[in-house]
């Protein structure tokens, strides 16, 4: 089991940065896939982003491709969400969360499904303005 804990939310201009941090704690020996994603009200949950941090595999959705960065710390057992040009549309609660390795998961769609993930944080907000 692991908890994790999201932070770096906040309100910014149309253009302007964030920096997502998700703390992981519990069972940091196990080995986890890690995904963000975000859910605007009235909308679908959307995967943000996804990697392996004990591989160099990541994937992103189409609409942040070369925007967002997600990135990671094994030391911290923390990982981040870099995102830069932040439109309007970014608006949303943007949630870390982990499932436990095997060897049956793969392709794009699959690691951007939050369905497909175990553990969940609380969420963060985000708020872009025109």
């Amino acid at each position: 089991q692991v908890q994790l804990v999201e932070s770096g939310g906040g309100s910014v201009q149309t253009g302007g940065s964030l920096r997502l941090s998700c703390a992981a704690s519990g069972d940091t020996s196990s080995s986890y896939y890690m995904l963000w994603f975000r859910q605007a009200p009235g909308k679908e949950r959307e995967g943000v982003a996804a990697c392996y941090p004990r591989g160099g595999s990541t994937y992103y959705a189409d609409s942040v491709k070369v925007r967002f960065t997600i990135s990671k710390d094994n030391a911290k057992n923390t990982f981040y969400l870099q995102m830069n040009s932040l439109r309007p549309e970014d608006t949303a609660m943007y949630y870390c969360a982990a499932r436990a390795v095997d060897g049956s998961f793969f392709g794009q769609s699959r690691r951007l499904d939050p369905s497909e993930y175990r553990y969940w944080g609380q969420g963060t907000q985000v708020t872009v303005s025109s």
